[in-house]
Parts: C-alpha cells; sequence; structure tokens
C-alpha cells in the first residue's frame, strides 16, 4: 500500500513539473514583446445625410473623415448594396437646381451635409524591428576576382532602430557551430570552405526583449593556388547574402544562391573597363545592309546596288560596308559596359545576345512588333512586369490609371495587361524617320539598361522554374554558368520551353546542366540550342 502511495505521489509530482514547465513555455512566449504603439491622431469628421427626393426621408447617415461628399466606396460601405446603387442611378434634380417647382416629382437620392466636429483615432503603428548587416574585417574584396591577401573575418553588425534600446548580442551558426558575442557586434574568423561554400546563420538579440529576422548568408574561401609572389597568392572571399554591405558578388548570383567560377569569370560572363576590350569586327550582313538602306554606306558600284532582296547585304555590299560595319557593331559598347555595372549583368553576355537578335541594328526591319538591339516582343517584356516589382510599380502609372496599377500585373485585366506589355516594348524602339541615320541614338541608350533589367527578370524566373521543380535552390542543382544559359534560353524561347526542358532532365537523371537540360528541349523550341551556344561560346 505504501508502494501504491508513493506511486500516486511520484506521479502527482511529475504532473505538476510537467505542467510548470509548459506553462513557463506558454508564458515566455507570451511575454516576447510585440513591436507595436498605438498612437492618437486627432482628425474631423463630417457627417452627411443620405435623402430621398420624393418624401424627405433620411435613408442613411454617412460619416467620414475629409472634405467633399462621400465617395462611392464609403456610400457602398455605409448604406449597402441597394441605396448605393439608387444614389449612383440618381441623375441631377432640375427643380433643385433652379429653385423652382417641386422636388417631390425627383427620383433617387441626394446628400445633405449635416454638422462636423473634432474627433480623435487611435491607431496601432508597427515599429522597425531590429536588422543585422554583413561586411568583412581585414579585406575589402573588389569583383570579378574578390581576392584577399589573407583569410578575413566575417563582421556582423546589428542595427536597432528604436530610440532607448540597443542591441544586446549577435548569434547564429556558422557551419554546424553556434556561436554568439555580446554588443551589438561579432567579429566571426573564416576558414577555408569547399568550391560550394558554406551557409552562415545569423540575427541579432534587442534590450526590447525580442530578435532580427534570421538571415543566412552564404560563404566561399578558396585558395588562389599561387604562390606568394608580389601581386600573387592570397584567397577568393565571396559573400552571397540579403544583408550584404559590400560590393553585389554579380547579377543573379543572389538570386539563384550561386557563386560564379573561381577567380577570372569566362569570357561570355565578363565585363570589361574598357569598351576596346569588347571589340568586335564580325562580318554582319544583315547590320551591312540596314547601313545601306539608310544611306548611311554607298554600294552603288554594286550591281544590285549591294543588297539580296531579303534586305541582306550581298557580298559586294558587305565589302562597301565593312568599314562601318565595324564602326557601328562596336557603337554601343561604353554604354553597355555604364548598364553592366550599374546591374551587375554581364556586359559581353548582352553583346553577344544584341549581336545573335539584331547585329547591332535597332530599328524595326525583319520583324514588325520587335524593337530595339535585343528585339523584345511585348510578350518578352512580361518577365519585367511580373518579375521586377519596383520596375512594374514605376511604369504602370504612366500608362494605366493609379487605382488599376495597384494590385499588381497578375490583377490587371488581358487587355490591360496587353497595353502594359505594348507600352513597354515599344520603350525600345529606336527608329527614327527624321534622324540622319534613321535611328534615334539617344532611345538606344535607355533601352541597354531596360534589356539588363529584362535579363535579371529572366533569371529570376528561371529561379521559379528550378525551385518548383527540384524544391530546391538553383545554386545546389546547376552551375552559375548554366543558370545564365537557361536565362538566355527562357528570354529567347520563353518559360514554357525552359520549364519542360528542365523538368524532364530532372525527373530522367537529376542533372541539370546545360548538355542534359538542352537534350530535353521538344522539337519547337530546338532552335534555342544554338541560339544560347552562341552566345555562351
Amino acid at each position: 500500500m505504501e508502494r501504491v502511495k508513493r506511486g500516486i505521489l511520484t506521479s502527482f509530482i511529475l504532473l505538476f513539473l510537467f505542467g510548470l514547465l509548459a506553462w513557463k513555455g506558454e508564458n515566455a512566449a507570451a511575454q516576447t514583446p510585440s513591436r507595436q504603439t498605438t498612437i492618437v491622431i486627432p482628425y474631423t469628421e463630417y457627417d452627411w445625410w443620405l435623402i430621398s427626393w420624393t418624401d424627405n426621408q433620411i435613408q442613411c447617415d454617412v460619416r467620414v473623415d475629409h472634405t467633399g461628399l462621400p465617395t462611392a466606396n464609403e456610400v457602398y460601405k455605409a448604406c449597402g448594396s441597394d441605396l448605393y446603387q439608387q444614389w449612383a442611378n440618381t441623375h441631377p434634380c432640375s427643380h433643385a437646381a433652379s429653385g423652382k417647382g417641386s422636388t417631390n416629382s425627383c427620383e433617387g437620392l441626394y446628400f445633405h451635409f449635416v454638422s462636423s466636429q473634432p474627433k480623435k483615432r487611435e491607431v496601432t503603428v508597427q515599429l522597425p524591428p531590429p536588422v543585422a548587416w554583413l561586411s568583412l574585417d581585414g579585406c575589402t574584396p573588389s569583383p570579378p576576382l574578390n581576392r584577399c591577401d589573407s583569410i578575413p573575418s566575417l563582421l556582423i553588425t546589428g542595427e536597432e532602430p528604436l530610440p532607448n534600446e540597443r542591441i544586446t548580442s549577435v548569434q547564429g551558426v556558422y557551419g554546424t557551430k553556434g556561436f554568439k558575442c555580446d554588443g551589438s557586434s561579432c567579429k566571426l574568423p573564416l576558414f577555408p570552405t569547399p568550391l560550394e561554400g558554406i551557409t552562415v546563420e545569423f540575427w541579432v538579440n534587442s534590450s526590447y526583449g525580442d530578435s532580427s529576422e534570421h538571415y543566412t548568408a552564404l560563404v566561399r574561401v578558396v585558395d588562389t593556388g599561387v604562390s606568394l609572389a608580389p601581386g600573387g597568392g592570397g584567397w577568393y572571399v565571396d559573400v552571397i547574402s540579403s544583408q550584404w554591405r559590400g560590393t553585389e558578388i554579380a547579377s543573379c548570383a543572389r538570386t539563384w544562391q550561386a557563386f560564379p567560377p573561381v577567380g577570372e569569370p569566362p569570357v561570355w560572363l565578363s565585363t570589361p573597363d574598357q569598351s576596346k576590350l569588347m571589340a568586335s569586327d564580325a562580318p554582319y550582313y544583315y547590320l551591312a545592309g540596314r547601313l545601306i538602306a539608310q544611306g548611311l554606306v554607298s554600294a552603288a558600284d554594286c550591281a544590285t546596288g549591294g543588297l539580296q532582296p531579303n534586305g541582306y547585304a550581298d557580298a559586294c555590299g558587305l565589302e562597301k560596308a565593312r568599314p562601318m560595319v565595324e564602326v557601328w557593331q562596336n557603337k554601343f559598347d561604353a554604354r553597355i559596359i555604364d548598364v553592366a555595372k550599374q546591374t551587375g549583368v554581364p556586359a559581353q553576355l548582352m553583346k553577344n545576345l544584341f549581336a545573335q537578335e539584331s547585329q547591332f541594328w535597332p530599328g524595326v526591319f525583319r520583324v514588325s512588333n520587335e524593337f530595339g538591339l535585343g528585339q523584345i516582343t511585348d510578350n518578352g517584356a512580361e518577365a519585367v512586369l511580373l518579375w521586377d516589382p519596383s520596375f512594374y510599380q514605376q511604369f504602370c502609372p504612366l500608362v494605366l490609371a493609379k487605382d488599376a496599377c495597384a494590385h499588381g500585373y497578375l490583377h490587371l485585366s488581358k487587355d490591360d495587361q496587353a497595353t502594359l506589355r505594348g507600352a513597354l516594348a515599344v520603350q525600345a524602339k529606336s527608329d527614327c524617320p527624321t534622324c540622319g541615320s534613321g535611328i534615334d541614338l539617344t532611345n538606344v541608350d535607355f533601352s541597354v539598361s531596360l534589356f539588363a533589367r529584362t535579363l535579371q527578370a529572366n533569371c529570376e524566373q528561371v529561379s521559379q522554374i528550378i525551385q518548383t521543380n527540384t524544391k530546391r535552390m538553383p545554386g545546389s542543382v546547376s552551375s552559375y554558368e548554366d543558370l545564365w544559359r537557361f536565362t538566355v534560353a527562357n528570354y529567347h524561347a520563353g518559360p514554357g520551353c525552359v520549364a519542360y526542358a528542365i523538368s524532364t532532365a530532372w525527373q530522367n537523371g537529376g542533372l541539370l546542366t546545360w548538355d542534359q537540360v538542352s537534350a530535353d528541349f521538344t522539337e519547337p523550341c530546338k532552335g534555342v540550342v544554338p541560339y544560347v551556344n552562341g552566345i555562351s561560346k
């Protein structure tokens, strides 16, 4: 019997302890402070009656916080759909306007101002949270090499936006090891990593009683493999994170969570410092034909005037136009490099794409609805409107009503979407009948930045396609170079072709290399393979 009593007592104690622990857990969660505050805002309330013309009976009371008549939305909310429809369908009462005759013969509803009075309302305001930022201590690497003489430290710095509060500690996990530093900053010594890098999770804690968002960074530290001679040796140090405060590693790298090749990038993904390093001298027959047709080159000595029936130059025409062809194909190099440095989209990639699309003639000729150096179409413009929200928010109100733009591209009507796509594509149009060359070169300069943003939008779309099919980040299943190949294919052939090929390749072998994916394009899409190979050669 005594044993039974002891067992009951032990069970009771255990239940009490479990209950206490559960209460503590719930209480701790409940005590996590909410970053909100309530402020009192004074305003003036205006009271309106909605009255029927026939009997002057009050049908609805509408109170608003602005001068002028209540809006349609306010009438609907205060009075309901039936009264709203009656009011919306009411025509002006001519007797009321003239002051003659009885208004009882008028139909519908009218507003009558009653009074105004000062009021106050409480508004809940969300306070800004603490944040953490990343930089390097001991080295300031410059792209594309990002070389350091010695291995630096990763500096994590906390920022508390609330007055009278402070960052108490920095915390995280480096690889598999946890770390914590008191104060608002933490210097984390780095060490050599595999080529794919290593993940760092980090956050900061505040005296307010809460913590920042948990951020991640992908860090790569690789030996250059060069002896420590003057100007040589050292380490390649790359960091990919939304909180990185250094120079961005490369365009789309953060989107894909993919590091570029160690050291110098391949030529087709490079951005030289000087335009002369990107100069080309290819014999472009289409460009030569355009220069002859626009009167910029004379081919009168040629038997056919230097032109073939399709508008391309013939051999004689190309010979006559060759000096101007070389000048023209390098005419936009300086602008391409400037845009590349602003956006991170490789300059040589853009130039190779322009060579494939237009042979550097930005005017309309072969296809009437393709514009600019990159021959963008209204369907091609959709990628920017879908995948670049900041651009959409700036551009849409220039074309459509602000209210129509408010909820995003996908919520526009089909007609408004088509209007917006067409308006954006036309921004790249450079034809100018009154210009000496038939081309508005100023607009060409603008269109280069538009094409860079279009490529960035396509890399966002490719990232989503890969994540949808693999449930993994693109950088963990493909290389940086091949991800750019997929992006170029997406730009040229569209997401339908690319999504099918990527899905098929993943299901068949789990390999997302260009060689594998390019073999899985359907017959109507196969033309994109030589296109991409030509750009990435």
